[in-house]
């Protein structure tokens, strides 16, 4: 199996993964979960690992008691909220050093960014953390834009607390339910799948006019 392969099985199949890890590796499942949310936050590099998903898988265990939901809820959410510190304080030293030196970075670019983070950037860096890929990339570009460290790590924590309550809970209260339990897997698509809705309307809606 590839590596790209088994990441897609694990996404769609984190249950039984996370299940046999607990089995083998016992309270080290709390410091793997850390690792994954903060490398899919903080390296623009692995986007692709899973965030929604693993939060709510997370979730469907702690409330079958088999992780306790508090220390998940702690770890994950500082787990999320280093990860974009990290993502923004690379975006912030290389930035400029990308926008003056590569052709394909043009600086005018640099400064539209600067500007959008001023106006938009609180709001951008929340609603982000709903958004695969985005997710990963948002918090890059407001370190490239110069956003304010003090503004930037406002929403930062604000939308890790969101972000982390609405995946985690969601699993920890719902995922007890026989369909979720019987189609779990089903359950990880949609959650991908209305994830990645919003940009997608965005761009349709951008296309149309």
């Amino acid at each position: 199996m590839t590596f790209y392969r088994w990441i897609v099985d694990f996404i769609l199949h984190a249950d039984v993964y996370l299940t046999s890890f607990i089995q083998h590796y016992g309270s080290l499942t709390y410091l793997f979960l850390f690792f994954i949310i903060f490398l899919e936050t903080g390296l623009i590099i692995t986007p692709f690992l899973p965030g929604d998903s693993l939060l709510f898988v997370a979730g469907t265990l702690a409330a079958q008691n088999v992780l306790n939901i508090f220390s998940l809820f702690f770890l994950l959410t500082g787990a999320a909220i280093l990860g974009d510190t990290v993502n923004y304080a690379i975006g912030r030293y290389f930035g400029e050093n990308v926008f003056s030196r590569s052709r394909f970075f043009k600086k005018e670019y640099l400064e539209r960014t600067k500007f959008f983070y001023q106006k938009h950037g609180g709001k951008t860096i929340i609603l982000a953390r709903f958004i695969p890929i985005i997710r990963t990339f948002a918090p890059f570009v407001a370190g490239v834009g110069m956003m304010a460290y003090k503004r930037f790590l406002l929403f930062n924590v604000l939308g890790a607390v969101l972000w982390v309550t609405l995946f985690l809970f969601g699993g920890y209260f719902f995922g007890g339910l026989p369909f979720v339990q019987e189609h779990l897997t089903l359950v990880v698509f949609l959650i991908i799948f209305v994830s990645f809705l919003p940009p997608l309307f965005e761009y349709l809606r951008h296309q149309l006019h």
